[in-house]
Parts: C-alpha cells; sequence; structure tokens
C-alpha cells in the first residue's frame, strides 16, 4: 500500500533543452508527419518562431523526480494509466524548461484483478523566466500486496 505521506513531495526543477532533432525523432516515433515539427519555414510561415513540438512531447522530459524515492515503491510494480497535457503555450525547438514533479493524490481502488493503489503526479515545465509553459497529470496503478 502507497503512504499517504508521499503526498507533495516533490522534485527540484530540472533543464530539459528542446532540441529539433529530438521533436523530430517524437514526432516520427509517433508516425506523426506533421510540417509543424520538422519544416522550421513552414513553421514560421503559420506564425511561429520554429518548429513546434507534438502535444505529448513532454513525456520525453525529464525531472529529478525518482518515483521510488517519492512513493517508496519499486518502479517495475508502477503501470502508467493515463496521462493529461494543459499548455499556456507550445513548447518550440530551443526552448529551455525546468520540470518539476509532484505527488498529487494517493489513491486506492478496487479492479478486476482487486485491490490496487493509485498514484496522480504531476509535472509543471516553466521556461527560463519562470512563467508556466504546460502542466501534465499522470495516473500510476500500483497492485497491493496481496493478503496472506
Amino acid at each position: 500500500m502507497l503512504d499517504k505521506n508521499a503526498i507533495g513531495r516533490s522534485s527540484p526543477p530540472t533543464l530539459n533543452e528542446v532540441e529539433k532533432g529530438a521533436i523530430r525523432r517524437f514526432a516520427e516515433a509517433l508516425g506523426d508527419f506533421n510540417p509543424m515539427y520538422y519544416d522550421e519555414e513552414y513553421a514560421r510561415a503559420a506564425g511561429y518562431p520554429t518548429i513546434v513540438a507534438p502535444p505529448t512531447f513532454p513525456a520525453s522530459f525529464h525531472s529529478a523526480a525518482d518515483l521510488r524515492e517519492l512513493l517508496g515503491v519499486g518502479i517495475k510494480s508502477l503501470l502508467h494509466a493515463e496521462q493529461a497535457f494543459e499548455y499556456d503555450r507550445p513548447i518550440f525547438a530551443g526552448d529551455r524548461i525546468y520540470v518539476s514533479t509532484r505527488v498529487a493524490e494517493i489513491l486506492e481502488r478496487t479492479g478486476p484483478a482487486g485491490k490496487m493503489d493509485v498514484a496522480v503526479i504531476e509535472d509543471e515545465g516553466r521556461d527560463e523566466e519562470g512563467n508556466l509553459v504546460f502542466k501534465a497529470r499522470r495516473t500510476l496503478v500500483v497492485r497491493a500486496s496481496k493478503e496472506s
């Protein structure tokens, strides 16, 4: 069972530098060939300063968060159930975004496989001026140990 004292635990911000090649590889992995992700001239003609990252790109960002420490469980026992993103602005090649992670909720649910713990993790990305760029919220499932 996850410790509810984990709620509020957080990581310090970690710098993520957004590179054109990383955006291109991420979009290719998704099979999304929107020219906004590849063609700088096309993105500029659409009113952006450079190529734009796909909406789920922050899933590739790193934070200093060690989920084993934040949640007190082995990383192999976590199942990524869902994730959502909210943006204050698009992410562009050349951005330097600081990402911090926080445990927002710990819940217990019953599913087809029995009892399980659910952890809701929030990531926040800010630019170098401290302006919010995005928020991400992911739900992780941990199966509770079986009672004897």
